[in-house]
């Protein structure tokens, strides 16, 4: 588990399943198993139809997990164990780098072999070595430096856990004890309307959950197996991983940190604390309430399969728009972070919204890499050390429908 909550792999949820999927297989004993066909349907949710000569998806993430169990062997060098998948295979290989404490000790304590004696021979060894005058200050002293060492060791670990970290500068303004935080998961219901019908919905309809402007001129038929699909209730991996990863943030309570469905969800709520919307407009419709103090809002022409990020102010040298197009060769996504008020000005909200689920991820990984955000946030900060609503605006590509690396394309700041 060391390996799967590490950095390499906390920003790829496909490869912590797939490793995870291994190992137990592995440890198991169910290596006849382990082939292709069954990890595309287990872990890819591939159907049985998959043919890996046309879908590469489990040889590339396995090109990946190599990599990346390479760089944690780097990671952590002083760990007992080196896990490997080896090349060509897909059984977890569990290697001893290093002697097991629990051996070392046997082993200090392990009497060196020596023949057999008669008893009476035994019991005169035995009575020379205790009434030996060195014995009972030998075993003060062992005793002495267990005893020592066990201090130590206690003290050291209880100056680790007392010492708290300072808080972070973005989860200690999203988790505050003096209002709730409220989650709202991305209805991908919605999503499967507007790509079949290539048209968006508005805020007001969909409270309505009125999409006749939407299914307008399409037969009665199809307009009404339409809208069976967009009333189901789904949501994307890439928002379950989201979550996921904010309820194990240290400052995120289980008690103050509320989950809810787009759909579900009252206005009055957005003004009750703080907030984190998941997805873009297409699929959180609330995102639309924001807009107004957003640099940088989403704008998605469903009939050509292009969606843009709208610069609302460009600073010198920067296009009025950013475009991720669905033919473009090299997958560009884009995504936007926000961290601004909420809509009664006294509390905050955060909005993760992509142009695809790629796009959401690529800010979900930077969102949760410290290496990156928190230098970044740093630059941002006021005279006084506070931290102003902003706005940053990233690109990465989808590989395979995951987020590959990410960079900054541009920033705002708020008064």
């Amino acid at each position: 588990m060391r390996i799967v909550n590490s950095a390499r792999f906390s920003k790829s949820s496909r490869l912590s399943q797939l490793l995870l999927y291994l190992a137990k297989q592995t440890l198991l004993e169910r290596t006849a198993l382990l082939n292709e066909q069954n990890i595309a349907v287990d872990v890819f949710e591939r159907g049985d139809g998959f043919d890996p000569s046309v879908d590469t998806i489990v040889r590339s993430h396995m090109v990946r997990l190599r990599q990346r169990l390479e760089q944690c062997a780097s990671d952590f060098p002083d760990d007992s164990f080196r896990v490997t998948v080896p090349k060509g295979e897909y059984i977890v290989r569990f290697d001893r780098t290093a002697p097991d404490v629990s051996d070392i000790v046997r082993n200090s304590f392990a009497s060196p072999p020596v023949k057999e004696l008669p008893l009476s021979a035994e019991r005169s060894l035995g009575t020379r070595w205790i009434t030996n005058p060195l014995f009972l200050p030998c075993c003060l002293m062992g005793l002495t430096i267990v005893g020592l060492s066990v201090v130590l060791w206690s003290g050291h670990h209880r100056i680790q856990r007392s010492a708290s970290p300072p808080p972070h500068p973005l989860w200690s303004r999203i988790f505050q004890s003096s209002r709730p935080t409220t989650f709202v998961a991305a209805d991908n219901g919605l999503v499967l309307l507007h790509w079949m019908t290539k048209k968006d919905t508005t805020l007001a309809d969909y409270l309505d959950h009125n999409f006749n402007q939407e299914l307008q001129g399409l037969p009665r038929d199809r307009a009404d197996e339409i809208r069976d699909i967009a009333n189901r209730r789904y949501t994307s991996f890439v928002d379950l991983n989201l979550f996921r990863r904010i309820q194990q943030l240290p400052s995120a309570s289980a008690d103050r940190l509320i989950l809810r469905y787009a759909r579900d969800l009252g206005v009055d709520e957005l003004k009750q604390g703080n907030i984190i919307l998941s997805g873009a407009r297409g699929a959180n419709p609330w995102v639309e309430l924001y807009e107004p103090q957003m640099n940088f809002y989403g704008s998605d022409d469903g009939l050509h399969h292009i969606y843009s990020f709208i610069n609302r102010q460009p600073k010198a040298g920067e296009p009025d728009r950013y475009f991720a197009s669905a033919s473009d060769p090299k997958h560009h996504v884009l995504g936007v972070l926000a961290f601004i008020s909420n809509l009664d000005r006294n509390g905050n909200a955060l909005i993760v919204e992509g142009n695809s689920m790629a796009g959401t991820e690529a800010i979900t990984d930077f969102l949760f890499n410290d290496d990156a955000l928190l230098p970044f946030l740093n630059q941002l900060k006021r005279p006084d050390g506070s931290l102003p609503h902003f706005e940053v605006l990233v690109e990465s590509n989808s590989v395979n429908g995951n987020a590959g690396p990410f960079h900054i394309l541009s920033y705002r700041t708020h008064p």
